[in-house]
C-alpha cells in the first residue's frame, strides 16, 4: 500500500509564499491589462499600456502571505477531512474553498488597492501603491479594504473548485502513466497549467463583476456620486453590465486572463511543488 507524504504546514507555508510572490511578479503586467480591459472606463482611459507596473507594490507585501496562508489551510484541511479517498474531489474543493476564503482576509485588501493604481483610479492623487492606500483609508476606513470581499469569494470559491480537483486528477492521471510519485516539479507546473486556464475561462464573469466593485467609488467621501445612489447588488450590477453591454462585457479581459493564469498556473502550483519537495528533502 503506498503510503502518502505529505509536506507540514511550516512547509506548506513557506513554498506557497514563494509560489505567490513569483507568479505575482512575474504576470503582473498581464494582470494589469486584463484589470484595465474590465474596468468600465475602458482600457484606454485606465491607463492602456502604459506603467503596467503600477501597484505592484501592494502585491509584493500581500502575494506571499496571500499564498502562504491558502496553501498552509489547503494541505491542513486535506488531512484533517474525515473523507474516503473515493471522496478525494470532494475533500478537495472543500479544501481549497476553506483556504480561499482564509487567504482572501489578506489578498483583498491588496487587490482594491492594486486594482486602483492599475487603473488610476485616483488620478494624480493616488500614482502609488502607499498613496492609493492612504486615499482608501481617508475615505473609505478600513471597510474601504474590503469592497469586492464578497464578489471576489463568489470567483474564488467557484475558481478553486475547479481548479484544484482537476489539478489533482491531472497529477494523480499523470503518476500512474509515468509509474511514478511524487511527481517533477515541471510535471506538476503542467497539470496546474491546464486546469488553471481552464478554470479561468469558465469564471471569467465573475472576475469582470469582482473588478467593478473594487473600483467602484460611489459610496467614497472624496469621489461621491451626486445623485447619492447607494452601491449596487452584485446580482444587479450583473445583470445591468449585461443589459447596457452586452455578454462580450462580462468577457471582457478573458484572453489575458486565461493566459495569465494558465501560465501562472504553471510557475504558481510548479514553484510550490519545487519548493515542497526541496524543503522535504524529496
Amino acid at each position: 500500500m503506498e503510503v502518502k507524504v505529505r509536506p507540514t504546514f511550516l512547509q506548506s507555508l513557506l513554498a506557497g509564499g514563494a509560489a505567490g510572490t513569483a507568479v505575482d511578479l512575474l504576470f503582473f503586467p498581464i494582470d494589469t491589462m486584463k484589470t484595465r480591459l474590465q474596468s468600465a472606463q475602458g482600457f484606454r482611459r485606465a491607463g492602456g499600456f502604459h506603467g503596467v507596473y503600477k501597484g505592484v507594490g501592494s502585491v509584493v507585501v500581500g502575494s506571499a502571505p496571500g499564498a502562504a496562508v491558502f496553501f498552509s489551510s489547503y494541505e491542513t484541511m486535506k488531512k484533517i477531512l474525515p473523507l474516503p479517498d473515493r471522496l478525494a474531489p470532494v475533500n478537495h474543493i472543500i479544501s481549497a474553498s476553506v483556504a480561499e476564503v482564509a487567504a482572501c482576509l489578506i489578498r483583498v485588501p491588496t487587490e482594491v488597492i492594486k486594482t486602483r493604481t492599475q487603473t488610476s483610479t485616483y488620478g494624480l492623487l493616488g500614482q502609488s501603491s502607499l498613496a492609493a492606500a492612504r486615499l482608501v483609508l481617508t475615505n473609505d476606513g478600513w471597510r474601504g479594504f474590503y469592497r469586492g470581499f464578497g464578489s471576489t469569494i463568489m470567483r474564488e470559491i467557484p475558481f478553486t473548485s475547479l481548479q484544484f480537483p482537476l489539478y489533482e486528477l491531472l497529477k494523480l492521471q499523470l503518476s500512474r502513466r509515468v509509474g511514478r510519485t511524487p511527481l517533477y516539479a515541471h510535471e506538476a507546473a503542467v497539470c496546474g497549467s491546464i486546469a488553471g486556464g481552464f478554470a479561468a475561462a469558465v469564471t471569467a464573469p465573475l472576475d469582470v463583476l469582482k473588478t467593478r466593485v473594487m473600483l467602484d467609488l460611489r459610496v467614497s467621501i472624496l469621489f461621491q456620486d451626486p445623485s447619492n445612489e447607494k452601491s449596487p447588488s452584485l446580482g444587479r450590477r450583473f445583470r445591468t453590465i449585461y443589459a447596457t453591454e452586452g455578454v462580450k462585457a462580462l468577457f471582457s479581459g478573458v484572453v489575458p486572463r486565461t493566459l495569465w493564469i494558465s501560465a501562472g498556473g504553471a510557475v504558481f502550483l510548479g514553484v510550490y511543488e519545487w519548493a515542497v519537495h526541496g524543503l522535504m528533502g524529496i
